[in-house]
């Protein structure tokens, strides 16, 4: 092993969060402002995953105020704090752009069903 993958080894989160493309999601970030910290929640759609590693990252996508708010994601970044899967939707692709021409009803997914034990276990 060379030096590059025993650092990235180092900064590796031990539990990254089970979500796929096309869950609703709330991403918890650790925000500095001055000499507070603070948490803020992200909650948007998962359009898209990339890379692998300590360089996976993941795109949510938000309408804020009629306007389209995009946000990408370090996993492994120490500012993301939690990853907290509100729904599931049923998709088809790896990577869902054509939401951003998507508007009101248009941006709806349908409801992956969940197997009967995940949801006795809630």
């Amino acid at each position: 092993m060379n030096v590059i993958d025993v650092i990235e080894k180092e900064n590796m989160k031990t539990e990254i969060p089970k979500y796929s493309v096309g869950d609703q999601v709330d991403v918890s970030i650790k925000i500095k402002e001055g000499e507070k910290e603070r948490t803020q929640i992200f909650s948007g759609l998962v359009i898209a995953k990339n890379g692998g590693g300590i360089r996976e990252t993941f795109t949510v996508r938000r309408i804020v105020q009629g306007e389209g708010v995009e946000r990408v994601f370090p996993i492994h970044s120490p500012k993301v704090l939690d990853v907290k899967v509100k729904k599931s939707g049923k998709v088809r692709r790896a990577k869902l752009y054509y939401m951003r021409e998507r508007t009101s009803k248009g941006i709806r997914l349908k409801e992956k069903k969940r197997p009967i034990k995940d949801i006795q276990g809630s």
